[in-house]
């Protein structure tokens, strides 16, 4: 694909960034945020002509809103699980029903998704989750079991949930993609996990007995594992050129900071500043060589291994410019209030992360031996 800019494309642009300098205000009430994107038409671009979105903005007007909200500093999106992951899915795999019923309150901003995949024991081998969704006489489902590193599981309305729903059943059999409201108390216990940076982005999610409708399991019953396969390609998409907006942000302040230390003194640091910059402009590359439709089946994972390495050592390369500064000072971890981090001390320890969560660096290298190069699959162990 062609991804120069049309004369439309830049107009488009310039609205964008208008709009955002318009609305993008510091403190604004997240919801609300998503509200306003979603009353002015922002959310849904990538929809296309679904009926069920707002614009209709083409691939590369998707690239320049992304790339602008990056840039605009706006508000962190409460609604991207929905607008990005789970509507994409429900317009391949949705019935009609399913469709009118959430789609449109997800274009509006008023309801809000997390992503119940993970479990304790089911992480990067998500085929070997043990939450089970028993159904009832009336069709209904109760879903039981534990999902972990849920992100935005305290404000969500919903959850979409992979679930087993054939007892016995074993591996990727027997799965369901059921939708799940979030406001049952006493069936749904959300529990914030603290991180080594004082904050809790991520949680546990608790379900006992929570009920989940008949009409709601998206795809069928037992095909969960395909639904959920497909939810996994959309993750990494348009999204991922903001994402390098924002590294390219994070490298100019690492360049400006070796600058006054006078790090930058030092070859071995500039020589690996200018690797760090060479990079970023790889990475951009091979998302637009994704995007235009010519990658090869590990094209996702390729990206993530990318970006995943690249972002953990921008992090080392961070605190290691500001030399003795950079270091964090004595710290209550047991505290339940957050500890002060500088941005590079927060870069540093949030990045060690990078390359677990999203899909571990040893599973993305898996995939790509396995389905790129066609080497012999890893053996599994005895489930």
């Amino acid at each position: 694909m062609d991804f120069g800019c049309t004369a439309e494309d830049e107009v488009f642009r310039a609205e964008a960034r208008g709009w955002l300098g318009e609305h993008a205000v510091a403190g604004v009430d997240r919801r609300d945020w998503e509200r306003a994107l979603g009353k002015d038409g922002w959310i849904g671009l990538g929809w296309g002509e679904s009926g069920y979105g707002n614009r209709v903005a083409t691939l590369t007007q998707q690239v320049a809103w992304a790339e602008e909200y990056a840039r605009s500093c706006a508000p962190a999106r409460s609604g991207h699980i929905g607008e990005n992951l789970l509507a994409p899915t429900l317009l391949a795999h949705g019935t009609p029903e399913q469709k009118a019923r959430f789609l449109p309150s997800i274009a509006a901003g008023d309801e809000l998704w997390c992503q119940g995949y993970s479990e304790p024991g089911a992480g990067s081998d998500l085929a070997g989750i043990r939450t089970k969704a028993e159904r009832g006489a009336d069709g209904s489902y109760r879903v039981t079991g534990q999902k972990i590193w849920t992100s935005l599981a305290l404000e969500a309305d919903w959850c979409f949930v992979l679930a087993r729903t054939e007892p016995g059943s074993v591996r990727h059999h027997g799965l369901s993609f059921l939708l799940v409201p979030m406001d049952q108390p006493g069936r749904i216990e959300v529990r914030p996990i603290r991180q080594m940076t004082g904050t809790s982005e991520f949680n546990e999610v608790f379900f006992e007995g929570a009920h989940a409708r008949g009409e709601h399991v998206v795809g069928g019953e037992g095909d969960g594992w395909r639904v959920a396969m497909s939810l996994l390609g959309f993750e990494r998409g348009v999204s991922t050129l903001a994402q390098q907006v924002g590294f390219a942000a994070e490298l100019g302040r690492v360049v400006r900071a070796a600058l006054e230390s006078g790090a930058v003194g030092d070859f071995v640091v500039r020589d690996r500043l200018v690797r760090q910059w060479a990079e970023l402009r790889v990475m951009r590359w091979n998302a637009l060589r994704t995007l235009g439709g010519s990658g090869d089946a590990g094209a996702s994972s390729v990206a993530k291994l990318l970006w995943g390495g690249w972002h953990q050592r921008l992090g080392e390369l961070a605190v290691e410019v500001r030399g003795a500064a950079g270091g964090v000072g004595p710290v209550d971890w047991d505290a339940s209030a957050p500890y002060e981090l500088d941005a590079f001390q927060h870069l540093f320890l949030f990045s060690r992360a990078d390359t677990i969560y999203g899909g571990s660096d040893q599973v993305q290298r898996t995939i790509i031996a396995e389905r790129v190069l066609g080497l012999p699959k890893e053996p599994k162990g005895v489930v």
